[in-house]
């Protein structure tokens, strides 16, 4: 039987976005994911994401195999996760670690120190939002006339240019589905519960990670990630340890190059099972 891998999506793009990363994982593995994390009225998003990490651990729950006639035991997956996803599914392990064998980063750096003061001063005085996405997301466009209006617009965006085509394809298809029987197209990921996501990063992780993970972490950090570079990598490298690699790309690298990101989550994946 399969290993599970529960794969996390990052802020925006709905999990079917990763379908070719999915693709090219599901020979080895049974994949499992939320399609818009957020989105549920259950699971709201407030400061530090308590609830986000209780929809993924819900999720979860309900993988349960039949053992024998009379019990049933909790399987251990594999989480992994971009961006958003990817510090869910590392504050879903610190919460179940007993359900969890290892867990993957994509691109998501651990604030820890002075820097998760910073953020938490900048979220309680508002100026995170201008140091973040979060702005601009409240003014993103949510209308498209057709899919090829929607792919030409972003295929017009220098950061979506450099998108492997099958990955801007299956964004166009499942995060701007149509809308109305006319061909016109909408955001299937509400632009203010993606706000919400951006305002309450967690400040309270790095702390959370003083003593270590409980479960195996592996990290894949992009070469030319913005937000490397602005949260760094001490704390991500001490939980990382050897389980850590970098892939040229930016932020959204699984995006650029998913073979090559389904390629490194295998390897990293490996290695953990290994050293366990």
């Amino acid at each position: 039987m399969k290993d599970i891998i529960h794969f996390s999506h990052a802020n925006g793009f709905p999990a079917s976005t990763y379908r070719t990363i999915f693709a090219e994982l599901s020979d080895d593995y049974d994949i499992r994911s939320i399609e818009r994390i957020g989105h549920d009225a259950r699971f709201p998003v407030t400061r530090d994401w308590p609830y986000l990490v209780d929809q993924l651990i819900d999720d979860m729950s309900r993988y349960r195999r039949k053992v024998d006639e009379e019990d049933e035991a909790h399987p251990k997956v594999w989480l992994v996760g971009h961006s958003l996803g990817g510090y869910v599914s590392l504050m879903a392990a610190l919460k179940r670690p007993q359900w969890v064998k290892g867990v993957v980063m994509l691109d998501s750096p651990v604030i820890a120190g002075w820097k998760s003061g910073l953020l938490r001063v900048t979220q309680w005085t508002g100026l995170d939002e201008r140091l973040s996405p979060a702005a601009a997301t409240k003014k993103r466009r949510t209308q498209w006339a057709s899919r090829d209006e929607a792919w030409r617009h972003f295929l017009a965006k220098p950061a979506f240019a450099r998108w492997d085509e099958r990955m801007l394809s299956d964004y166009i298809d499942f995060g701007i589905p149509p809308a109305h029987a006319n061909g016109t197209r909408a955001l299937a990921f509400d632009r203010h519960v993606e706000y919400l996501i951006y305002r309450t990063l967690p400040h309270t992780l790095g702390a959370r990670l003083a003593h270590g993970a409980p479960v195996p972490v592996g990290f894949i950090a992009g070469t030319r990630s913005r937000e490397v570079r602005q949260v760094g990598l001490s704390m991500t490298r001490r939980i990382a340890g050897e389980h850590f690699e970098w892939m040229d790309g930016s932020h959204l690298f699984p995006m650029e190059r998913p073979i090559d990101t389904a390629r490194a989550v295998q390897r990293l994946l490996e290695a953990m099972r290994a050293s366990t």
